[in-house]
């Protein structure tokens, strides 16, 4: 799967009166497209994507007319309002205002990785929804954005998977019946989740071991295990308590730790070693952890 970029958007993003702040473009992600901008007053109509679209109003209200083939009556959307759209769907829209956004764009395989039983997903049309968890989590991803480092990869696939999950739970349109058998999810029964056995988690740990020093994608981690991105976070979440994500820098944290303690190896290097994109990002991880600076617990030994 290639990166996803504005090609993968309704076109909203490349009009004269967006100004955009900052995006997603050029850091590899796949299956998610995330950008912020100011958005100028506008009336448009627009041709399906592949990607389903979530919006995010960072400030308000304004008022907003949507529908297709036609505009709806006008709805005022305040701060924190949400604007769902699917995927291959048109859409007519008169923003009144001027208005501050987040888009995540989403592409459907990555949507459709959430599937429970093998029943798809389709989302539904919404225009001013709230959703608490939603909009933190389109928070969170335009504050990696804002924040990039390389070692925040995991942390990002983990967002976009829990993105995906969350409209699947929330936001989509029942389509068919659940398979026989009375399974909940693909190998798991329903109502009890199943970890990582102990040759996918040692297999796991392997990898991790082996490329400490670089960055581990969510895809890397469930592949090692044999698993889809899905079903490895929730077994694995299962099996340690966490997400694979928080684990991963707890590893990286503590082989650190170890080295800043046992030798004389430079900050710089050490941060390298262990997969931090610089000494400062090593700096503010082992504060967070430890309460306390590389240096000191290079003199505690």
């Amino acid at each position: 799967m290639s990166e996803m970029g504005l090609g993968d958007t309704h076109g909203i993003l490349v009009r004269p009166g967006v100004r955009p702040v900052r995006t997603s473009a050029g850091l590899g992600w796949e299956g998610l497209y995330v950008s912020t901008q100011r958005e100028l007053p506008y009336r448009d109509a627009f041709q399906g994507a592949g990607s389903h679209l979530v919006i995010l109003h960072l400030d308000g209200p304004v008022t907003v007319r949507r529908g297709r083939r036609g505009l709806t009556a006008a709805r005022q959307v305040p701060p924190g309002g949400l604007f769902l759209h699917p995927a291959e769907t048109e859409l007519d829209v008169e923003l009144g205002g001027y208005l501050n956004t987040v888009h995540v764009y989403l592409s459907d395989a990555a949507l459709q990785a959430t599937a429970e039983g093998g029943r798809p997903i389709r989302l539904g049309e919404e225009f001013g929804t709230t959703d608490p968890l939603l909009e933190q989590l389109v928070l969170a991803l335009d504050g990696v954005v804002r924040r990039w480092e390389p070692s925040a990869g995991t942390y990002a696939d983990q967002l976009a998977l829990m993105t995906a999950a969350q409209l699947a739970r929330r936001h989509s349109v029942r389509l068919g019946a659940p398979p026989a058998g009375g399974w909940g999810r693909v190998g798991e029964r329903a109502g009890r989740q199943v970890g990582l056995s102990d040759r996918q988690f040692a297999a796991v740990r392997e990898l991790i071991d082996a490329r400490l020093s670089e960055p581990l994608s969510l895809e890397d981690l469930a592949s090692a295990a044999g698993l889809g991105v899905s079903q490895f976070a929730r077994r694995f979440k299962a099996r340690v308590g966490f997400p694979p994500h928080r684990y991963l820098v707890r590893v990286r944290v503590e082989q650190a730790a170890r080295l800043l303690r046992a030798g004389s190896m430079p900050i710089a290097q050490v941060a390298a070693a262990c997969g931090f994109s610089h000494q400062e990002h090593l700096s503010r991880v082992i504060r967070a952890h430890f309460g306390t600076t590389p240096a000191a617990l290079r003199r505690e030994g």
